[in-house]
């Protein structure tokens, strides 16, 4: 039986969900950064070790400046308050995504949360942060012709040691909530043998339970990789 250990999320449906209970957008953020720490738990407990959020894309920047400037307050209180418990669960942080745009206090935030947590081996928790697919593959473009790689030694091998997911499995699975059923530029490259499940609750409601069913879903699938 198939066992998740890289688990990936598309977190949606925050806003949604604020709207649907007459409650302002920062609630539903609020609501989905809680459910992010509890998702972490049950994926530990479940002997999932990598776990990758997609928490603010690259067109997410097109949304009204207030959200913009909550959603980036909240990622810098995880990054700066939260740092604690990553340790105590021994979890690895990694930011994936550009720092471009990023403030300041918040790139610097990003180092100091990666260097506190990086001796940690339990598991690792990935939030695409400015992220965008296609751009990571721009950018491990650039890092290969930056190295001078000869074009006759530039293979698939080659494009994933400069990702900025280099190092780590692709996920097994990749759960999108709130209905939508594309990935929106999430994990272009590394998404292309994953399982897809796609569940209509909204991100913050999402239970211990749904995650108990998406397991039962993906071991009763039959991963080919073509063959």
């Amino acid at each position: 039986m198939s066992q998740v250990k890289h688990l990936a999320i598309i977190m949606d449906g925050n806003r949604r969900w604020a709207k649907n209970k007459g409650l302002p957008i920062s609630e539903g953020h609020h609501q989905g950064y809680e459910k992010i720490k509890e998702v972490g738990k049950w994926c530990l407990d479940k002997g999932i070790t990598t776990l990758t959020v997609y928490a603010f894309s690259i067109e997410n920047w097109q949304r009204d400046k207030s959200e913009v400037d909550y959603l980036m307050n909240l990622l810098y209180r995880a990054l700066t308050t939260e740092i604690e418990k990553f340790n105590q669960l021994e979890i690895k942080l990694k930011i994936i995504g550009s720092q471009e745009n990023l403030s300041k206090k918040l790139i610097e935030a990003i180092t100091m949360a990666e260097n506190q947590t990086k001796n940690n081996n339990k598991g690792i928790l990935n939030i695409c942060l400015n992220y965008g697919g296609r751009l990571e593959i721009v950018e491990a473009i650039k890092k290969i012709i930056k190295k001078q790689i000869p074009i006759e030694e530039i293979d698939e091998k080659i494009v994933t040691e400069n990702l900025w997911l280099a190092g780590q499995p692709e996920p097994d699975l990749i759960i999108r909530t709130s209905g939508e059923q594309r990935l929106s530029g999430f994990l272009t490259w590394e998404s292309v043998y994953s399982e897809l499940l796609f569940i209509d609750k909204y991100w913050p409601d999402f239970s211990q339970a749904d995650l108990e069913k998406a397991i039962e879903i993906y071991q009763q699938r039959q991963r080919r990789f073509g063959k």
